[in-house]
């Protein structure tokens, strides 16, 4: 048997994870490939990347849009359980498991939107007309849009104090509060759900920001900015960021336009996207270099 497809794993994985009610990642890829019979050259075979084994790779991915799709849960590092939308679906004996399948749930769908995936079909169709370089920027922006959403549930489970330290290092890559020494000093206020803190706008100090953070699950309302606010002019201060790992209502939003603080609102999505860009907990595993011909160099 050849080496299936993440979306052929899906089913087998569910029903497995629902046998042994809870089980560990690191026992899940050895397992599907005993439910597959898959050979030990199989099993070794790898990414064209050559760091990880191809079945290993689609456990994974399977493994991600079940959860997506809340059929799978993930209480503490590193273990997966079933959950009871997943024991629901089990017992109504689907013969297969796939992305159209997963559409019907509505977290599913939220996380397809938030990545601006297109719908399976005509993904498929675009995939198979499209140049290799097209093929290229779709995967890539699936790898992305993915690993941020990991992310944002990462940042969600941190403790305050990790949560701390995470703010304090995108605020200095971003280019304010001059060292990273000087910044974690100016801060290191934390509290139950966030932090509270003042940081240098630039290396000389000519300004202050105030900062508010906090993790949230439900969406930040306008009376916490306005509270926000009212400390901002308290400290007779025009600038404030407040950084949230949920988002803000549009009450919230439409607040911050009509007041004189010039106040910034971040959300869980755009702080994932602030530390992809300035490389905040994460590691490049590979990297593709896409060349192309230097047609002056063989011009005679």
């Amino acid at each position: 048997m050849s080496i299936p497809d993440y979306q052929s794993v899906m089913l087998p994985l569910l029903k497995l994870v629902g046998r042994y009610g809870q089980i560990k990642m690191s026992d899940v890829t050895q397992l599907i490939a005993d439910e597959f019979r898959l050979t030990e050259e199989e099993r070794r075979e790898l990414l064209p990347s050559g760091k990880q084994p191809i079945i290993q790779n689609r456990v994974a991915w399977a493994r991600t849009y079940l959860k997506k799709a809340g059929l799978l849960d993930s209480p503490q590092r590193g273990v997966i359980v079933i959950s009871d939308r997943g024991k629901k679906v089990l017992s109504e004996n689907p013969k297969t498991i796939d992305v159209i399948f997963l559409r019907q749930f509505p977290e599913f769908l939220d996380f397809r939107n938030s990545s601006h995936q297109e719908d399976e079909a005509s993904s498929i169709v675009n995939l198979s007309q499209g140049t290799p370089e097209e093929i290229l920027e779709e995967s890539y922006s699936q790898l992305k849009s993915q690993l941020l959403a990991e992310m944002i549930e990462k940042v969600k489970l941190c403790s305050p104090r990790f949560f701390e330290s995470l703010v304090v290092d995108t605020i200095v890559k971003m280019g304010y509060g001059g060292s990273l020494k000087d910044a974690g000093r100016a801060i290191g206020q934390s509290g139950d759900e966030g932090i509270d803190g003042i940081i240098n706008e630039d290396r000389l100090g000519l300004d202050v920001i105030y900062l508010q953070a906090k993790r949230w699950e439900g969406n930040i309302s306008r009376p916490e900015i306005q509270k926000f606010a009212g400390a901002l002019q308290g400290k007779r201060a025009k600038k404030g960021i407040f950084m949230t790992t949920s988002d803000f209502t549009s009450e919230a939003r439409e607040f911050v336009k009509q007041i004189d603080a010039k106040i910034i609102l971040i959300s869980g999505k755009q702080l994932a996207e602030l530390m992809w860009e300035y490389s905040i907990g994460l590691n490049t595993t590979t990297t593709y270099e896409v060349k192309k011909l230097d047609l002056d160099y063989f011009s005679e």
